[in-house]
């Protein structure tokens, strides 16, 4: 039986955000258009279905490393903040 072990991420994250969309499990808000996906980024996402693929990746990494609070998923997702000559802490 093939399980999400098993399957590479590539594959496995596009299929299933699509499900998610078909399923209706995955409601994205209106102002998801108009955001950035965090501090360390300078430009809102170019793909329209990035959210539904964000939620399949979150859910592919807790599948794979059991229950994780949400500073490792920040940590996983997540990047430096540009903080100009300070350094990054």
């Amino acid at each position: 039986m093939t399980t999400f072990h098993d399957v590479p991420a590539d594959l496995l994250i596009p299929a299933l955000a699509e499900r998610l969309v078909e399923a209706g499990a995955v409601s994205r808000p209106e102002w998801a258009d108009h955001v950035k996906t965090g501090v360390h980024r300078e430009r809102p996402p170019e793909h329209s279905d990035w959210w539904e693929v964000r939620a399949a990746a979150i859910l592919r990494k807790i599948g794979l490393l059991g229950p994780v609070g949400v500073n490792h998923l920040a940590q996983a997702f997540g990047g430096s903040r540009d903080r100009g000559a300070n350094p990054d802490r």
